[in-house]
């Protein structure tokens, strides 16, 4: 448990200090939220590093930690305690290749397929020579994966949001996209943009009258890939980050020798 307790001189309150390891954060405003949660119980401090994903805690005795981790899960996000350190070997051995992040990977299939199912979408809605009869129907084809499967991560964290009164970046991206998307289903089944024939213009100027014939499969299935991107990036930044830190800490001298009138 990486849990210790110290005194403030001032007051010689005795206060416990103890770190969580929170999941689900997706961007710093879930940071935030956790830390006001946390904040409202009486006599605790706490700070939430959203680049480490840890939890800095202050709390009484009285205030368990099981207490602490219910509260960041009333929230919205999961909680536990890091492993303890592992000891140091006596020899220590060669360095060996750190394990693939599972998440990471995930995070990249889910980005490549998502690319390789919106590029065509979005040139077949830009490029009006590249439009055929009935090219909508395959655009609809291409970006209903994307849409529902891609932005999983991004609906699934928004419904946990709403559930708890919350909205973060994950809502806008959420609603946005399936606002699109919505609109275009109605627009091809309800509207004139099924029509064989039907034919997308790339215009800066939006006319009502067209509103029935206009679909935004593009911009559906555009914005989950390129929010996606971000977020590969982001994940892998933060790995390579970790893994510089973790090297840079190895350097640190283990052993000294003090040295004494010569002994």
């Amino acid at each position: 448990m990486t849990s210790s307790t110290t005194a403030h001189p001032a007051d010689s309150t005795v206060v416990a200090v103890t770190e969580l390891t929170i999941g689900g954060m997706t961007c710093a405003s879930c940071a935030a939220r956790v830390e006001k949660k946390l904040n409202r119980i009486d006599g605790v401090t706490a700070t939430v590093n959203y680049a480490t994903e840890k939890a800095r805690i202050e709390h009484p005795p009285e205030v368990g930690v099981d207490a602490l981790i219910a509260t960041v899960v009333r929230t919205g996000y999961t909680a536990e305690e890091p492993p303890p350190p592992e000891p140091e070997p006596a020899a220590a051995p060669e360095e060996p290749e750190p394990a693939p992040d599972p998440g990471l990977a995930s995070l990249r299939q889910r980005l490549t397929v998502s690319a390789l199912l919106s590029a065509p979408v979005v040139l077949l809605a830009m490029v009006p020579g590249l439009q055929f009869d009935n090219w909508q129907w395959l655009s609809l084809t291409l970006a209903a994966p994307v849409v529902v499967w891609g932005g999983l991560p991004f609906h699934r964290a928004a419904w946990t949001n709403l559930r708890h009164g919350a909205a973060t970046m994950d809502t806008l991206v959420s609603v946005g996209t399936l606002a699109a998307f919505g609109w275009s289903l109605w627009a091809l089944f309800l509207g004139d943009a099924g029509m064989p024939g039907m034919r997308h213009g790339f215009d800066l100027t939006v006319d009502r009258s067209a509103a029935s014939s206009a679909i935004y499969l593009e911009v559906a299935a555009g914005v989950v890939t390129f929010i996606l991107l971000g977020r590969y990036l982001e994940a892998r930044a933060k790995r390579k980050a970790g893994a510089a830190l973790r090297a840079l800490m190895e350097l640190g001298a283990k052993d000294v020798a003090v040295l004494r009138g010569g002994t």
